[in-house]
């Protein structure tokens, strides 16, 4: 049995395998026949579902679930240290509990409505994956409060047991909100899932309204199986594809060519690698820790410090956020409901400015006394490199190319990108086998699986706050308080930033986003603009503890202190916050090419 794959992981690959298949039967049949399978973007989009709840899961069994920090897991004090961790791990099981029977009180509402997906198949027969995922994640968040395997069992048991009494005793009733939310609050603190706590919040703010338990659900749902979703896990999965095989030494032979080999060329050509690399592996810590020790070397031998390019791989990785096919970026566009391939087009000049502002503003081109005779840029020895990296270079014209033109829709566009990073890597250069693909399968699945539970649980509470009016409010209050739309862009840069420092990039684009765009757009910024300013700022985020990850994997990756690599980024954060700044005051940067291309 120890062979044989977990159940979680099992489900969440099988999931991506059939999201990866079926839109490329769809492209097959059509021209053929007309159409294709039943119902397929429903059943695409209820995948979606599949791998959200065993990918959170799997997620939580190799301890990837996203919480704000670690609590007083650094503490001296061991008893302080325990008594955190199982505080937090005992509030999330409890957490779950409630939300387990909040998503099996709407699976029973939809059992009444008799849906069918395709086949005959009910909804409510993967709308039930919901509560036994909660289920599930609550008995093995409470199994951790607990050393020995008795207590452990039990204490899965009976905290997630009380949070399902809990709901069900007090569903329906009005309870009071602060002493709820003071416990959330020391919960995260303490070191609990941010899905947990935010599901948590998004319970007590319709408890305290009176609502229904499902309206928690009901949103988790809602975003699982967006049309547009499905994109998410297919380009991370292509973009770990690459970052498995030698893409990432294959590039950064092309890009060295391109630039050359000295310090200025190294650090443009370090600058852009990772840049381009985030988009596809669509999280900045994969680039580090793909890139990382093949960079550092290129850049020391070039005659940069080592601090100076611990900096540079570390701030340039967190620029890929802007450019085609980053998660964000299509997150944003389905939350602002803006077509993707505009926000695709919208990200390009924009994302160049920002590298640019990081390697003038940010002093990676200065030269301190670099060997000299390095190698420059060679027309000859780019084509070669070019040539052994044709696979990698036509990636983005798969993905964007079959986006743009028409030919595919964004799930569509997004397979054929994965089916091809498959191929590529197996058969042109043969370096995927199936060990290597399964694990880029749970890697994917966990990544994907961990942020699905965050947004789900991130639009629950931005669904009670549109419905309380509260974005109507802010933008009347901002209006008053910010007259000029140049001190509201700064207030904006500002704001985000700070955001972007405490919050999770995808939480804060489901609950932020949904906000501040009425407000952005009573003062005549385009929702396209409003995106790409609010993901370059977002850039400064992943720089930034509690929150900025870069860091942390930054500090692994080069075993250096996290103080260290804080200091380090520094000249890296100035140069990105004016990079947004100009992004904000320019907005033809944003949608100049969009509007191009509508003209042609």
């Amino acid at each position: 049995m120890r062979r044989l794959p977990p159940f979680d992981e099992a489900i969440a690959s099988a999931a991506l395998v059939l999201m990866t298949l079926i839109p490329l039967v769809e492209i097959a049949l059509r021209p053929l026949h007309g159409k294709g399978i039943a119902n397929a973007p429903l059943l695409v989009q209820h995948l979606g579902l599949a791998l959200a709840m065993s990918g959170a899961v799997l997620a939580e069994r190799g301890g990837h679930l996203t919480a704000l920090g670690n609590g007083f897991a650094t503490a001296r004090n061991p008893t302080l240290r325990a008594l955190s961790a199982a505080f937090a791990r005992g509030c999330a099981a409890i957490l779950c509990g409630m939300l387990a029977l909040a998503s099996w009180r709407f699976v029973a509402s939809e059992m009444d409505a008799g849906r069918e997906l395709a086949y005959g198949l009910p909804v409510w027969t993967v709308q039930a994956l919901m509560p036994a995922g909660f289920l599930i994640l609550g008995a093995r968040l409470g199994s951790r409060c607990a050393s020995r395997l008795p207590l452990r069992i039990a204490a899965g048991l009976l905290t997630t047991a009380a949070g399902v009494a809990f709901a069900g005793h007090f569903d329906g009733a009005e309870l009071p909100l602060a002493p709820f939310a003071i416990a959330l609050l020391l919960a995260l603190l303490a070191g609990a899932p941010i899905f947990a706590v935010l599901g948590g919040l998004a319970l007590a703010l319709f408890w305290s309204e009176g609502q229904p338990l499902a309206s928690v659900p009901l949103s988790h749902y809602q975003i699982t199986v967006n049309p547009s979703l499905p994109a998410l896990p297919l380009f991370t999965l292509a973009g770990l594809v690459f970052a498995r095989g030698g893409a990432a030494r294959r590039l950064g032979a092309l890009f060295t060519a391109c630039f050359g080999g000295g310090a200025t060329g190294t650090a443009i050509a370090a600058a852009m690698l990772c840049s381009f690399f985030t988009a596809f592996t669509g999280g900045s810590g994969v680039t580090i820790l793909a890139l990382g020790g093949l960079l550092l070397p290129l850049l020391t031998d070039a005659g940069l410090p080592e601090r100076r390019g611990i900096s540079l791989v570390t701030s340039a990785s967190a620029l890929g956020v802007l450019l085609a096919p980053s998660v964000p970026l299509i997150m944003y566009a389905i939350i602002a409901r803006v077509p993707i391939n505009t926000m695709f087009l919208a990200g390009i000049v924009p994302a160049l400015v920002m590298v640019v502002f990081l390697l003038i503003v940010g002093g990676y081109l200065r030269n301190d006394g670099a060997p000299a005779g390095r190698p420059r840029a060679d027309l000859r020895s780019a084509l070669a490199a070019a040539w052994t990296a044709r696979w990698e270079i036509l990636a983005p014209l798969v993905a964007i190319g079959s986006l743009v033109s028409g030919l595919a829709t964004p799930t569509e566009s997004a397979a054929l990108t994965a089916a091809y990073a498959i191929l590529t890597q197996a058969v042109a250069h043969r370096e995927l086998d199936w060990p290597t693909l399964r694990r880029c399968l749970a890697d994917c699945a966990q990544v994907i699986g961990g942020v699905m539970v965050i947004l789900g649980m991130a639009l629950a509470l931005t669904n009670y706050l549109v419905d309380a009016g509260i974005p109507d409010a802010a933008v009347e209050w901002v209006q008053q308080a910010l007259p000029n739309r140049f001190a509201f862009l700064l207030a904006l840069n500002l704001f985000l930033f700070a955001a972007g420092a405490l919050m999770e990039i995808y939480a804060a684009i489901v609950v932020l986003v949904p906000l501040l765009l009425p407000v952005a757009t009573s003062y005549g910024i385009d929702p396209v603009h409003f995106g790409v300013i609010f993901l370059a700022v977002m850039e400064m985020g992943f720089l930034c503890p509690p929150a900025g990850m870069n860091i942390f994997f930054a500090s692994a990756m080069f075993a250096r202190p996290i103080r260290e690599v804080a200091v380090s980024v520094l000249p890296a954060l100035l140069a990105i916050f004016l990079g947004a700044l100009a992004i904000s005051w320019l907005p033809w940067l944003a949608t100049g090419l969009p509007a191009l291309a509508g003209k042609l």
